[in-house]
């Protein structure tokens, strides 16, 4: 296949599932609700940690609205996982695989995919964050935010599609969305790391996604810095070649 087929093939497994979001409106809905109300719950809950010595901000709505963005790209990537094993259980799958389309192809597609549909829950978090008190990140931090966004979509996707070629089964797709979960729980979700302790302090100090949702929160608390980007760019490119690596390596293991 030439590279016109090749990206022919990407723009198609993309539009199928933007058709599966207008067929079952319905399934997009988890992805874009439960980091709604994680935000509504967390904010009316520990608003008042700003009055903490050594915040960073004022506005907890501020510094919260890039974790729940990055939840929403999460949960919504694993998504991809799950249609993928329903695919592979269906037997739709196996199609492509026979397919002249190279296996890393079939990738592009479902990921590119995933990360455009990310947009979707971050488009009404910004909506109701600004509406409740978040500062305007600006051009600058509104495209950064976006930028970790899609990159989250697309890693949490990789997590899933690994997961579904080594399972084959709908029914990992719980440990799909845990990972995912865990992976931006474990980070300056809540406080900053100087106001972190015990063994929560040593794993976001250490957990790449600390450094994305730092990036993706700079317009939201302060000024946008370089910086203050390339950590984040750097961890997310880091995720991205492991994840990558792992869904390769599961593609290129299923046989039909």
């Amino acid at each position: 296949m030439g590279w016109r087929a090749n990206v022919e093939t990407i723009a198609a497994l993309a539009r199928r599932a933007a058709n599966e979001l207008l067929r079952v409106p319905g399934a997009a809905i988890p992805g874009v609700l439960a980091p709604t109300i994680f935000y509504l719950g967390v904010i009316s809950v520990f608003g008042h940690l700003t009055l903490l010595p050594g915040f960073t901000t004022e506005s907890y709505p501020s510094f919260l609205i890039p974790v729940s963005l990055l939840q929403g790209a999460g949960f919504t990537g694993a998504a991809t996982g799950v249609n993928l094993a329903r695919d592979i259980e269906q037997g739709w799958f196996d199609r492509l695989l026979v397919s002249p389309a190279p296996r890393p192809v079939l990738l592009t597609g479902l990921v590119i995919s995933a990360s455009l549909r990310s947009l979707i829950p971050a488009a009404l978090l910004i909506v109701v964050g600004v509406t409740l008190g978040a500062q305007w990140p600006g051009i600058g931090g509104l495209a950064i935010a976006i930028l970790g966004v899609m990159g989250m979509g697309t890693v949490a996707a990789l997590w899933g599609c690994a997961l579904a070629l080594k399972f084959k089964s709908q029914s990992a797709a719980p440990l799909m969305q845990a990972g995912m979960f865990v992976l931006i729980l474990t980070t300056t979700s809540y406080a900053p790391l100087a106001l972190l302790t015990g063994w929560l302090q040593t794993v976001a100090k250490y957990n790449p996604a600390t450094q994305i949702i730092e990036t993706a929160r700079q317009g939201f608390v302060g000024g946008v810095s370089w910086g203050d980007t390339w950590p984040g760019l750097l961890a997310l490119a880091g995720l991205l070649a492991v994840l990558t690596a792992l869904a390769l390596r599961g593609m290129r293991r299923t046989a039909v």
